[in-house]
């Protein structure tokens, strides 16, 4: 049994989707970012850097349970686990790999900043704006140009890659109320993610968790 620790973010629901996606039972547990449940030593515990997602597997290696935190190490574990949602030709296993450090390098932490300045910073900051503004632009046509000629971020196979970047795309629409419209391969891959029943359900997880804390 996978418990999952979690909440309605992005990051969150990369996870959301994967275990939806493998559809074996899992535990949720909700870690209430805004009443600071993530500090609290029990969950510090398991991820000391204090941020979701964490998991713990019961039946890890050898037998043994395993405490992970960080959503890509996570993806990548559990995709290890199961043998699927990677690709078994190395070649295509290491663009998969390339593309989830270009999310989690750019993609996520651009478009983080950027909901931080739009949304809690003290006061508007019009500079931080425009810059990441630019930035997640130029990250969406990185993305644009690549899915010219393929489906998914890695040919013809969706994976933890697809997984791993398709909730931040779906916060620059949903959270940060800009348009990915500019960018058509973009939104032909979006649209064919957003109709996958396991995403279906992890977005009304994202939903209900952000409503009300509880699954």
């Amino acid at each position: 049994m996978i418990t999952l620790y979690s909440w309605g973010t992005p990051n969150g629901n990369k996870l959301h989707i994967m275990l939806e996606e493998l559809g074996d039972a899992y535990e949720l547990v909700p870690i209430n970012l805004g009443s600071g449940e993530q500090r609290a030593p029990e969950f510090l515990q398991i991820n000391p850097n204090g941020k979701i997602p964490a998991i713990i597997d019961a039946y890890g290696p050898n037998g043994k349970p395993l405490a992970l935190f960080e959503s890509g190490a996570i993806l990548i574990y559990l995709a290890e686990k199961t043998g699927r949602f990677l690709p078994d030709q190395p070649a295509d296993r290491y663009r998969a790999m390339q593309w989830i450090m270009f999310q989690m390098g750019g993609v996520g932490p651009i478009f983080g900043q950027l909901h931080h300045f739009k949304a809690s910073a003290p006061k508007p900051v019009p500079y931080a704006i425009e810059r990441y503004t630019r930035e997640g632009e130029r990250l969406l046509k990185v993305l644009d140009d690549h899915l010219t000629n393929c489906d998914y971020l890695v040919g013809s196979q969706y994976s933890i890659a697809d997984i791993c970047t398709w909730p931040w795309v779906r916060s620059w629409v949903y959270t940060l109320n800009n348009s990915i419209e500019p960018w058509s391969n973009v939104v032909r891959w979006y649209q064919s993610i957003e109709r996958r029943p396991a995403v279906v359900n992890a977005i009304e997880i994202y939903d209900r968790l952000r409503a009300t804390g509880r699954r």
